[in-house]
């Protein structure tokens, strides 16, 4: 986990570590980007990062269980500025459905999925 602030973290997870990045825009994603390897899974909802990482040949999920590819990456990032800009222009857009139960399982499932397939290779 990367963060510009404290993170509680699962106690005792030997899996799961933290790295503490100075404040700032965008300061958290561009450590993430520089670090990153293939082979590496990235858990993100931040669309530019994982346009980023998708190139980076990482496997990228979002926390709703969708994986980003190329194909589909550069659509959501497409999608993205073009809703920013409709809010920018004073257009009420609503927001993200609230996450749920379903959105969990989804997300559990795709990281099953992945896990053991990276696990294969």
């Amino acid at each position: 986990m990367v963060a510009n602030q404290r993170l509680q973290l699962p106690a005792n997870n030997p899996f799961v570590s933290f790295t503490w990045v100075k404040g700032g825009p965008d300061e958290a994603d561009i450590y993430i980007a520089e670090h990153a390897a293939p082979g590496d899974v990235a858990v993100t909802a931040d669309i530019p990062l994982a346009a980023i990482l998708v190139e980076k040949q990482l496997v990228v999920l979002d926390p709703r269980g969708e994986i980003y590819t190329e194909s589909n990456v550069r659509e959501r990032l497409n999608i993205r500025d073009f809703m920013t800009s409709l809010r920018d222009s004073g257009v009420e857009t609503g927001g993200a459905a609230p996450y749920g139960q379903r959105d969990k399982q989804n997300f559990a499932a795709a990281l099953d999925r992945t896990l053991v397939a990276l696990a294969k290779k």
